[in-house]
């Protein structure tokens, strides 16, 4: 699959600007955080059940606020991701907070340099907005494997992509429901903070289910449960509207078409 060959340099560089402003911000809360609020949804929370002394993997974890709530929960988390500026920031807020938790700064794809012979994890855990990240699902698929002890879960809760085929402004559809090849964009602000003075230049990719869920059957791993959901628990798109509840939609959209979706899968 051809990539652009510097996609990773532009990604950490668009995380590690992106990283204090997230930590200023309303959206991420770090001071309610700090307080003892927990940064896991419902959605997550449902699939997760009782983590205690469970062993989990956190791939793509930001600056750790859910790796450290499921710390808190008394799971042993391993937090993994490619911004510098983000795994400082997590390390400090463990550090300051008291919860232990375990950072590692890499790439996902060359994480097996860094864990080489680990034990097995009893969960592999991802949130919102990570599978973009990935050029080829295949080789996250593998990864995954790769970590799960035999009946050790992945729990997967993302965007779905029917989301990333409108444009920014949900007016119209601009990209394929398919991996088509690589997405540049300039972005300019974040979802967490729209008037914050970033600008820079991201590489994703779209995958849709068939290629999410095709290449964890493809590595042997189990479907135990798939859920779609018609609102996002975050306020991080163009016209949302808040919901009784506390979630959003977006106003165009309403409640016709899935903004989330989540799989729990199981190595046997």
């Amino acid at each position: 699959m051809t990539t652009s060959p510097d996609y990773l340099d532009l990604n950490r560089a668009l995380w590690n600007a992106r990283t204090a402003p997230h930590l200023a911000s309303d959206f991420y809360a770090v001071e309610a955080f700090k307080a003892g609020k927990s940064s896991l949804n419902g959605i997550e929370l449902a699939q997760l059940g009782d983590v205690a002394g469970q062993r989990i993997l956190h791939l793509q974890c930001h600056f750790g606020q859910d790796s450290l709530s499921l710390a808190r929960l008394g799971a042993q988390v391993t937090g993994v991701d490619l911004s510098d500026a983000a795994i400082a920031a997590a390390r400090s807020l463990s550090a300051e907070l008291g919860v232990p938790a375990e950072f590692i700064c890499c790439d996902v794809h060359a994480l097996p340099q860094h864990l080489p012979d680990t034990e097995p994890f009893d969960m592999v855990y991802m949130t919102y907005g990570v599978l973009n990240w990935w050029p080829d699902l295949a080789r996250w698929a593998a990864l995954v494997h790769r970590y799960l002890r035999p009946g050790g879960r992945l729990v997967l809760v993302e965007f779905h992509p029917l989301v990333w085929m409108f444009d920014n402004d949900f007016t119209h559809l601009q990209y394929s429901y398919f991996n088509a090849g690589p997405i540049e964009e300039t972005e300019v602000g974040t979802y967490a903070d729209p008037a914050a003075g970033i600008v820079h230049q991201s590489v994703t990719w779209n995958h849709g289910l068939g290629e999410v869920l095709g290449s964890l059957l493809h590595q042997g791993l189990q479907l135990v449960s798939f859920a779609e959901y018609d609102f996002s628990p975050y306020n991080c798109f163009a016209h949302t509207v808040a919901q009784p509840d506390g979630t959003f939609r977006i106003g165009p959209l309403g409640n016709r078409v899935p903004l989330v979706y989540s799989v729990v899968a199981v190595k046997p």
